[in-house]
């Protein structure tokens, strides 16, 4: 079956930020976004370490470790970028001041409840971070994941078995299968990969869909 890959993925986020937005990349896979904000767009990138006003990730032998991200990525800084103290970024944060955010996830429910920091399992290192003050904080929560799990299970699912990130915050989710919105009635699929039948995608995926 054919699957978007990370960066396909990270390019149709990256479709779907109006010019003019602020925009917090959260860990992981949503970091790929910043490589591919369309040229014509102005969209200023957060970081919650302090950073406003990120670029494209840094040419391979040109990285500045001095200059990060939350996870701990070099990155690049636009003209009129600039860093600052963490206290104020998570007041960016809090006060809604974030057009748009965009995380990863273990497990989005049905009704957009958010889980992306704790498995429960008893080895894994619980990581919070700001995930919390973000998909709260932020005007629109969108989620950049992967369909299935290692072993093939739903990542979105009628009620979330994990700990709660946050409640009712996630608007779209952006898998390697589909876009689907969480709308006050239900599922909608907006896009899916080319080739995939919406029998096939409704068969991998354990909440009810339909089509947009």
């Amino acid at each position: 079956m054919k699957k978007w890959t990370r960066d396909e993925m990270a390019r149709r986020v990256a479709i779907d930020i109006p010019d003019g937005a602020y925009v917090n990349l959260g860990i992981g896979l949503p970091t790929l976004v910043a490589n591919h904000i369309p040229p014509d767009r102005e969209v200023v990138l957060h970081s919650e370490n302090g950073v406003l006003g990120m670029g494209p990730a840094p040419a391979a032998g040109e990285e500045d470790y001095d200059l990060i991200n939350a996870g701990k990525q070099p990155v690049t800084l636009l003209p009129g970028g600039c860093y600052f103290h963490h206290a104020d970024s998570f007041g960016m944060m809090r006060g809604g001041h974030l057009d748009v955010c965009v995380l990863g996830a273990f497990q989005v429910s049905a009704k957009g409840d958010l889980a992306n920091w704790h498995t429960g399992a008893p080895d894994a290192i619980p990581a919070v971070g700001g995930a919390m003050d973000l998909a709260i904080g932020a005007k629109k929560t969108y989620v950049m994941m992967e369909h299935l799990t290692k072993t093939g299970q739903s990542k979105l699912v009628p009620q979330c078995t994990y700990p709660l990130t946050g409640v009712g915050c996630v608007s779209r989710v952006y898998t390697d299968l589909a876009v689907i919105d969480l709308t006050p009635d239900g599922a909608q699929v907006i896009d899916m990969v080319e080739g995939l039948a919406f029998e096939e995608l409704q068969a991998l995926t354990a909440i009810a869909l339909r089509r947009a």
